[in-house]
């Protein structure tokens, strides 16, 4: 069981993406609704993972991936996007994302990638 902070400026998307999880076995520690928040509230979490969305605002989620990493080297991240963010995918990985999920939320994907990315 792994601790995850849900990153998704929308609500129900958010939503979604924690039922997966709780009912994958996870505890959904908090959710963050911007890159910035993301941040804040990793640094009080420490979450074992993190789902982060691409496209927010305040702070994009590529963004959030670089800043998060400087406060934790180790930090396992998992992109959530919607189909042709191509080049934020990329850039997301490069930056320390571990995996990536596409939006609409496929549950046996959401999980492996979960666990692939914690070392289940």
């Amino acid at each position: 069981m792994a601790r995850i902070m849900v990153v998704d400026d929308a609500a129900f998307l958010r939503a979604m993406l924690k039922d997966i999880l709780i009912k994958g076995g996870h505890e959904v520690v908090t959710e963050a609704v911007n890159g910035q928040d993301a941040v804040d509230k990793y640094k009080a979490m420490r979450p074992d993972l993190v789902t982060m969305d691409i496209t927010m605002p305040i702070m994009e989620g590529v963004e959030a991936v670089k800043e998060i990493r400087k406060l934790d080297p180790n930090a396992n991240i998992v992109m959530c996007s919607a189909i042709g963010q191509r080049n934020l995918i990329i850039e997301a990985i490069q930056s320390g994302a571990k995996d990536f999920i596409i939006k609409p939320f496929q549950t046996n994907r959401v999980l492996e990638a979960i666990e692939k990315a914690i070392g289940l």
